[in-house]
């Protein structure tokens, strides 16, 4: 059962106009290393009407097609990113943050940057094998943002350097099985937004 598209929500009927309050807005932070998977979720999510905010997308539109970003253009970005997020929510968009959140001061920087909006991010973690990391990363042929060549060393930096998310920081999903085949039952996304889920 899907439950992403706001009309799936208690109370909301589509194409019917409602008293109730809308819903709460969803904000949810895309966690791991680049190769986890995490752009393939946030395109999922963004076909269903979310708004993706991406590093690489918006690096990609400046013409920057390298890892790393010089450090000037990764903070400016980011910036921009941080206030396109702010805006959305605004807006009463549900928005899925399509970065590494490799770090646990950069989790808590969105969760201070949202909480004076009465948000609170859920942290989705893709927690994924090295092995099966470094063989995405080496297939990537440059061919978009999505698919941005990240070298072996790069890599490496990335994931030694990955600070993996855990329950006291926050909402926590821990998707275990994301990476490898699908199980008969396929785990859900429960949205800390309300009592009902999010298919896997």
């Amino acid at each position: 059962m899907d439950h992403l598209d706001r009309t799936d929500r208690p109370g909301a009927t589509a194409g019917a106009p409602s008293s109730d309050p809308p819903p709460p807005v969803r904000v949810f932070l895309l966690c791991g290393p680049a190769g986890s998977g995490k752009s393939t979720r946030a395109r999922a999510l963004e076909a269903k009407g979310w708004a993706r905010l991406s590093l690489d997308v918006a690096a990609w539109r400046e013409g920057y097609r390298d890892h790393p970003l010089p450090d000037d253009v990764t903070v400016r970005l980011k910036a921009r990113l941080r206030q396109e997020c702010v805006e959305l929510v605004r807006a009463g968009r549900d928005v899925v943050v399509d970065l590494s959140f490799w770090s646990r001061a950069m989790r808590d920087d969105y969760r201070a940057l949202l909480r004076p909006l009465g948000v609170v991010p859920v942290t989705i973690y893709l927690p994924t094998p090295r092995e099966v990391v470094l063989a995405r990363l080496a297939r990537r042929a440059g061919t978009g943002p999505d698919d941005v060549v990240v070298t072996p060393e790069t890599a490496s930096r990335y994931l030694d350097g990955f600070e993996p998310p855990t329950p006291d920081e926050g909402p926590l999903e821990v998707l275990e099985h994301h990476h490898g085949a699908a199980p008969a039952r396929p785990p859900e996304w429960r949205d800390h937004a309300g009592d009902h889920r999010i298919d896997e």
